[in-house]
């Protein structure tokens, strides 16, 4: 290479994503899943860590929130210097976590927040206190351009008990309705699909918490973009997929939504980075990576996605 294409390199806007999430010292989850998720998308990762865990394939042993001055001041050190193209926000411990996190948004004026409400793992371990789930709904939720809950959290968060298709709407609609944002509520838990499909809902109610660049749908393969037909007037999407048998799928949620993140950063609208992000998840978990004596990690260098 030479010096002439290294610069070029070097002045190439990259799009950026920070995500503010809690650690995982396995690696499969929490911060360390986010960055490898953007980063194999092709987008630069930056990081701000609300809690530090003690986990592995097993569970949480331990968990330590970072004080709230000292969440702020990692986020004003990555905004006072570069600007993200997206947010990724993942395990909040608490409410003065979440009012930091609130700060930033609005001083910074951030856009393409994605916000992933950690509100239990996968093993049962309360992360996330009950006291904050209030405020989370009424002052985090408005200010994202989408909200991805499983159906225990969508339950926990409507109160509402989803055991059909038609509940799962219901409660995507009520959240979506009541705290102005888009939902996608995954279906990965539920019980009543049929032939190995799994679905989750898209309901898009809220798009002003959008760069004006997300509301076009790019097509990089064909090396185009348009805006025809992006949105019709039907706000619910069924998004499908196929159940895949693998126990290993720790951290599937912060990997996600960290790609629907990358998604949005890289120009995709709203529906098109749900979509592309399924896809890719899918991937991760089809990759079969079989790690420790639990619930292992997913394999996030799948290959081009």
């Amino acid at each position: 290479m030479n010096m002439e294409q290294f610069g070029a390199i070097e002045n190439m806007k990259k799009k950026t994503v920070i995500t503010i999430a809690g650690s995982d010292s396995s690696g499969g989850a929490g911060i360390q899943a986010d960055i490898k998720t953007i980063e194999s998308k092709g987008v630069f990762a930056m990081s701000v860590i609300t809690a530090l865990t003690a986990q592995n394939t097993m569970g949480i042993t331990g968990v330590l929130p970072v004080p709230k001055d000292f969440i702020y001041k990692q986020l004003e050190a990555v905004l006072e210097d570069i600007r993200p193209d997206a947010v990724k926000i993942g395990m909040l411990p608490n409410k003065e976590a979440m009012e930091a996190v609130v700060l930033a948004i609005d001083k910074y004026d951030l856009k393409n927040v994605v916000i992933d409400p950690v509100l239990s793992s996968t093993s049962g371990t309360e992360l996330s206190r009950k006291d904050a789930t209030e405020y989370m709904m009424k002052e985090l939720f408005s200010r994202s351009i989408l909200v991805t809950p499983n159906i225990p959290e969508a339950e926990i968060l409507c109160g509402i008990e989803i055991s059909s298709e038609q509940d799962m709407e219901v409660a995507a609609k009520t959240l979506g309705d009541a705290c102005g944002c888009n939902v996608l509520l995954k279906g990965g838990h539920s019980t009543f699909e049929a032939n190995g499909v799994t679905a989750d809902l898209l309901y898009m109610t809220n798009l002003e918490n959008a760069d004006a660049e997300a509301y076009i749908v790019k097509d990089e393969d064909a090396g185009r973009a348009t805006d025809e037909n992006a949105y019709i007037d039907d706000d619910v999407r069924w998004i499908s997929g196929t159940r895949i048998d693998n126990p290993n799928t720790h951290g599937t949620g912060c990997t996600l939504s960290s790609a629907i993140a990358a998604n949005l950063a890289k120009g995709y609208d709203l529906e098109t980075a749900v979509r592309s992000a399924k896809e890719y998840m899918e991937k991760c978990i089809a990759a079969d990576l079989d790690l420790g004596h639990g619930r292992g990690p997913l394999w996030h260098y799948c290959g081009k996605c």
